[in-house]
């Protein structure tokens, strides 16, 4: 398999429609150290998912991730959905310009943080119901004053991503968008399944290959 790898250039997938929707997130892969006593170590990818199924991963390449995208047509709106990691937002800030994106913190992870504060199930279920439409700094003020870690950060996480808090209800009612980013989340999972079977190590300059076979495959564009 390395040396079919090795012998064949896979480029990256040409959309045939325009982009309207983004999602992107981090997996890992485990390199082979090339030193002979020295353990392998584990290093980061990112992966894309755009529209409804096309997938794109790149190993320590954001600038080539983010020029794929831009290189292809897209509508006047972008929306842009990810969890709540500063670098998967960076990386959005490089897609397209910031008047043509709609960036949405994903529902499902903004859920779990607010389940992470504890204490009554009443308030977090108030919370919830209000972050559900959008209302972040009604949100907020459930948690002012309340001790412990987890309530104390809650509301600056709010704060951080308040622009991309959206009315979740009337996105999903409308059928604008996604709200969440697990399908970016299962093609990881569906990446991973060739690139961290039992006991693989790869060489550094070997990943990106590997990564554009498996997204080829995810993309059904592999000949049969």
């Amino acid at each position: 398999m390395q040396r079919q790898v090795n012998s064949e250039e896979f480029e990256v997938t040409e959309i045939n429609k325009k982009i309207k929707e983004v999602s992107i997130d981090g997996g890992k892969v485990r390199i082979r150290s090339g030193q002979k006593g020295v353990s392998c170590y584990f290093r980061d990818y990112k992966a894309a998912r755009v529209n409804s199924h096309y997938y794109g991963a790149f190993f320590q390449d954001n600038i080539s991730l983010t020029d794929c995208i831009n290189s292809q047509d897209s509508e006047k709106i972008i929306t842009c959905i990810g969890d709540g990691h500063e670098g998967i937002w960076n990386l959005f800030k490089e897609i397209s310009v910031e008047s043509k994106r709609r960036e949405i913190l994903d529902w499902y992870h903004l859920v779990e943080n607010l389940y992470k504060v504890g204490g009554s199930l009443k308030r977090l279920s108030k919370a919830k119901n209000m972050l559900w439409v959008g209302k972040t700094e009604e949100a907020s003020k459930l948690f002012v004053g309340l001790k412990g870690k987890n309530a104390a950060n809650f509301p600056a996480y709010l704060e951080k991503h308040k622009q991309r808090i959206v009315n979740y209800k009337l996105l999903q009612e409308k059928g604008l968008c996604s709200i969440g980013s697990g399908a970016v989340e299962s093609a990881i999972k569906q990446i991973s399944a060739r690139i961290k079977i039992s006991g693989a190590q790869w060489n550094a300059e070997n990943v990106n290959q590997i990564l554009q076979l498996r997204c080829w495959y995810l993309n059904e564009q592999l000949a049969s």
